[in-house]
Formats: structure tokens, sequence, C-alpha cells
């Protein structure tokens, strides 16, 4: 399955974020995960929220540059070597990964892993085949935290 990403091209000043984070939550559009990078004057900031589509159009129409790209949100098992199994495979079909970022959703259980790279279909059949999973916008959306049950 694809999900979809949002990528904001900024100045790297202050009060960018908050623009976009404030149009986001007049929109009612919910946020689920986040990465920001920048190269002295210019940045990126990388959404996954509930409603892509939405998002790019309202915030577009706020005159921000806006991209959205289809990425593949990969469920990995949390712990040791899970996220290895997968860079491994992707190597291997020389694949290469342009940006990526992680969360856990269960601890010690799952995590996901969203992965832009170079050929998304070959990319998809190939992690599909090898038994991971994969989740669209939607399932990303439902994807609860995990919680601490130990102190």
């Amino acid at each position: 399955m694809i999900a979809q990403q949002i990528s904001i091209f900024a100045e790297n000043k202050p009060g960018r974020l908050a623009a976009v984070t404030h149009i986001l939550a007049k929109e009612k559009i919910n946020i689920r995960a986040t990465t920001i990078s920048t190269s002295d004057t210019f940045g990126v900031i990388n959404l996954l929220v509930d409603d892509p589509k939405k998002a790019q159009k309202v915030l577009t129409a706020a005159g921000m540059m806006v991209q959205m790209r289809d990425v593949l949100a990969v469920e990995l098992d949390d712990k040791p070597g899970g996220l290895d199994r997968l860079t491994q495979l992707l190597y291997k079909e020389n694949i290469n990964v342009n940006n990526a970022y992680g969360f856990v959703v269960e601890s010690y259980e799952r995590a996901i892993f969203v992965v832009d790279v170079d050929q998304i279909e070959k990319a998809e059949k190939l992690i599909e085949k090898n038994n991971f999973k994969t989740l669209d916008t939607e399932g990303l959306t439902s994807a609860e935290p995990f919680h601490y049950t130990k102190y």
C-alpha cells in the first residue's frame, strides 16, 4: 500500500512551522508524524497527515510551496535488526532511499518506517513479497502510538 507525505519547502526562519501548523489546525487536519530538515536558509517540513489532499490544497492556497509524494509506510518489528532487514532488502535490489523516518507504535512490538525511494513500485512489490506489511494513509491515521505500561 502507498501512503502520501506532504513536503513543505520554507525559509529557515521563525514562524514558518507555526504558519503550517496553524493552517492545518484551523482546517482540522491531524498531523500523525513530522520531520524537519534544514540547509542554511531553507528547509523541508515533511508531514504525514490524515487528509493529505486537503492539506496540500490549503497550504498551497496560503502561498506555500507544497509537494505531495508517495511513500511506503512499512511495519517493522521493534527489536534489534528490524530496520536492518528492510534496508538490506532495498540495498540488494539497488533501491535508493531518498528520505526516511520512523516511529514506534507498540514498544518492543512494532514500529513504522516511512520511506521515500527512487523506485516505489518495485520497492512496494519487493517489500510485500518479503512479508512486510505496508500502511496507506488511512492505516497510518488509525495507528495508535504506544503506551508505556512500565515505569
